[in-house]
């Protein structure tokens, strides 16, 4: 275990901690802002789908296609995203996601074919998985450890702000005006274009440059940076680092973390991306016309729950934010599955307490995989937990249609519960406990 001391000297003349202090505020916001824009670009498509289908005469299977794209890209480039920066740095990687934001979000107000429109989607959830493979990593490799389970679970209110946001400016904009659908998409344009900027001149990852053997890059970055004095998940004998290998995420030492972080994340995701991204048809089957006003009420609760979550992750702890909640998730959508023909208070209670509760433990979801996996392997690790649960949530959004034409809504809530049961389950064997730990005592193997 190594320490390198927190100096108190002035950088460009500002007292050292200040300086720190703002950096981790940039680095936060910049963060923030590429989770909102993956939420909204996952939510912005629910809201003119309907449209999109009418205009471009295409099925339900198109349907389902280009709204599972994303999901599908995700799934792509949360791995490769994350292997990328356990070889080349956190830093590049950074800047490349956010370029291909700019590039496949200025795409959509060109689209004029099915196949178009899911290419231009496909590459768009590319870059939202490297933003993961990289992002929370980075995070939780400069977040002091009093604070680190805030500061990543802010990502994810980022996340969930930017769904409801989409769903309410898709909602204003096909409402009240005629404004082309390809403009309501192009609108992450902007967000993305931004956010390229703001990421500029970020430095790279002092763990990251320690396990790479750049010490003394390392120690200068700590030193310029890092707020408090800082432990490095770095073995004892520094020249002795191993090379990150895909094969590690399955040994002895670390089967037990990619288990937990890849069926957790799975069984958290895929029943919201399902019936959140087709609340209006969901909210609709069960009776309720307002179903659009109903998608922004559960966005807007899982937005307080989220919130929660992070008021609570470093006061209580991560285990106890992630087993309870699952297990109600698990009794709320069996009572959905059940009950035939309930009354619409109890449907609509029901559906929003399951987004309040679902949020907040998937807040978690951004949380574990960055401590309990070692700098070798945290954004690989990262990224394959990302692409095992985007493949249900993927799967999920793709034949939820097809499961409520085909069994009924009831029985579809009995699927989704049995979902959330195996994550339930999984959780209250595997979910450990890093509240307050250096990532040298949450990575140095599994921790429970």
């Amino acid at each position: 275990m190594s320490r390198l001391s927190n100096q108190r000297t002035n950088v460009g003349g500002e007292p050292a901690m200040t300086y720190k202090r703002r950096f981790l505020i940039r680095l936060t916001a910049v963060l923030i802002g590429g989770m909102f824009l993956d939420g909204y670009i996952l939510g912005i498509i629910g809201t003119v789908i309907g449209v999109i289908s009418i205009e471009l005469q295409f099925s339900a299977l198109w349907e389902g296609l280009i709204v599972a794209s994303v999901l599908a890209g995700i799934l792509i480039g949360s791995p490769i995203g994350g292997w990328l920066s356990d070889r080349f740095g956190r830093k590049p990687l950074f800047m490349i996601d956010m370029l291909i934001f700019v590039v496949a979000s200025a795409m959509q107000f060109f689209i004029h074919e099915p196949w178009q429109l899911f290419v231009v989607r496909l590459l768009m959830g590319v870059a939202i998985g490297i933003e993961y493979s990289v992002g929370w990593p980075l995070m939780s490799e400069f977040a002091p450890a009093r604070m680190r389970g805030r500061l990543l679970g802010l990502t994810l209110i980022a996340f969930y702000a930017g769904f409801m946001a989409a769903f309410v400016i898709g909602y204003l904009l096909t409402t009240f005006t005629t404004v082309d659908w390809r403009v309501i998409l192009g609108s992450s344009t902007i967000i993305a274009l931004s956010l390229f900027v703001a990421r500029f001149g970020l430095p790279e990852s002092p763990h990251w440059l320690w396990s790479k053997k750049r010490y003394a890059e390392a120690r200068e970055t700590a030193d310029k940076y890092l707020e408090e004095e800082f432990v490095w998940d770095a073995p004892a004998d520094p020249s002795a680092h191993p090379t990150g290998r895909f094969s590690m995420l399955f040994s002895r030492k670390y089967w037990r973390a990619t288990l937990f972080c890849s069926v957790f994340w799975l069984c958290a995701v895929t029943p919201y991306f399902a019936i959140a991204t087709f609340a209006d048809s969901v909210l609709a089957m069960f009776g309720l016309n307002e179903g659009l006003l109903g998608g922004i009420a559960m966005s807007g609760l899982a937005v307080l729950g989220v919130g929660f979550t992070v008021l609570l992750i470093d006061r209580r702890g991560r285990r106890s934010l992630t087993v309870p909640p699952q297990w109600v998730c698990f009794v709320l959508l069996l009572g959905l599955g059940l009950w035939v023909g309930a009354p619409m208070w109890f449907v609509l209670g029901c559906l929003l307490a399951f987004s309040f509760l679902n949020a907040g433990y998937t807040t978690l979801t951004g949380v574990y995989p960055g401590e309990v996996f070692p700098t070798e392997i945290r954004g690989l690790g990262t990224g394959f937990a990302t692409a095992v649960s985007r493949v249900g949530a993927g799967f999920g959004t793709f034949v939820l249609p097809s499961l409520i034409n085909n069994f009924g809504v009831e029985r579809t809530m009995l699927m989704a519960a049995g979902v959330v049961l195996i994550g339930a389950l999984i959780s209250q064997w595997l979910a450990p406990e890093t509240k307050g730990k250096s990532l040298t005592e949450t990575s140095a193997g599994y921790v429970h």
